[in-house]
């Protein structure tokens, strides 16, 4: 059975409203969520970027049932990873063991706040691998001691552990990543419905883990409306991983995407309300052997509507499509 999750997008509303997001998406019906990890919107029109990890504290304690993950965190440059470790236990704890922790090499869009550069894709392949050792140590207890070739940890433990850490998934684009999270992932996360990169991940050690999906939607009764809101907001999401990886501004995004048309955005993000169009945009994650697939409704203002609807609708027409 294919699950259908809700995105709690932190670059397009305040934590206050995410959280009441995440409360009416369990309600509706939706399987799962998921929660980005933003320091900077992807562009100023979105307006928005709250800590994720105190969103998803008060998700926690609001909500009962559903899910929560990450997607994703970068453990390496903004955060160490034995404080995303002590993060990540401590949510599973709060959510009574509801929660997956996402994680990826992260984007320069966000880590370059600390000041310490952005290093080459191969190196950020060899920190997170570090990374997720690290974490993994830590969530089997006891203290830990590393010198590693990025990361240092001096005698550290978590005091409070969950009976089960938190799963750990890791987000792949390609060949090298998806070695990497077959290794090292109980999970794998993706944006892009490509047969091959599970194929590449079942290669690795990934054979019978989940493989999580994500694509962007923009519900609104006026077609019209949601194709602007769309291009005003998402344009950027086509430049692909190793464009949108490497920007480091808000400006940067606009510059790159100034020739992007509302048409451009309308072939490539389903707009509107009519729910076979959504159907047929999910289903290629279905068919690419996806189980999970998250939507991002485009539109902080615009989730209420899209979640009723979702409910109502959306729901039902893609669980009868997918099963």
């Amino acid at each position: 059975m294919v699950q259908i999750g809700y995105t709690m997008m932190t670059e397009q509303a305040g934590p206050r409203e995410l959280v009441d997001h995440v409360v009416r998406a369990e309600e509706a019906g939706f399987d799962f969520s998921v929660t980005s990890d933003h320091y900077f919107p992807w562009l100023r029109v979105q307006g928005h970027a709250p800590y994720a990890w105190s969103v998803l504290g008060a998700a926690a304690q609001a909500t009962s049932r559903i899910p929560l993950m990450t997607y994703v965190t970068c453990p390496t440059v903004r955060y160490h990873p034995a404080v995303v470790a002590q993060k990540a236990a401590t949510v599973q704890l709060l959510s009574e063991g509801r929660f997956r922790l996402g994680l990826g090499s992260g984007e320069n869009l966000n880590e370059h706040v600390v000041g310490g550069g952005w290093p080459s894709v191969d190196v950020r392949h060899e920190m997170l691998e570090e990374a997720v050792g690290i974490i993994r140590a830590l969530f089997d207890g006891g203290h830990v001691t590393r010198r590693g070739k990025h990361f240092d940890v001096e005698s550290a433990r978590l005091w409070d552990l969950p009976d089960e850490p938190p799963p750990i998934g890791v987000a792949v684009s390609g060949e090298r990543s998806c070695a990497l999270a077959g290794r090292l992932a109980d999970l794998v996360v993706a944006t892009e419905p490509e047969r091959g990169l599970l194929e590449s991940f079942d290669r690795h050690g990934g054979e019978g883990k989940p493989r999580v999906g994500q694509l962007p939607v923009c519900y609104d009764p006026d077609r019209d409306t949601a194709v602007k809101r769309a291009h005003a907001q998402f344009r950027w999401f086509g430049s692909g991983w190793k464009v949108n990886s490497e920007l480091p501004h808000p400006d940067s995004f606009e510059a790159a995407t100034q020739f992007v048309t509302p048409d451009d955005v309308a072939a490539a993000i389903p707009c509107g309300d009519d729910p076979e169009a959504f159907v047929e945009a999910v289903r290629p994650f279905a068919d690419a052997g996806f189980d999970e697939i998250a939507l991002v409704q485009i539109g902080g203002e615009s989730q209420p509507e899209f979640i009723d609807w979702a409910s109502k609708t959306l729901l039902p027409a893609l669980h009868d499509a997918l099963g």
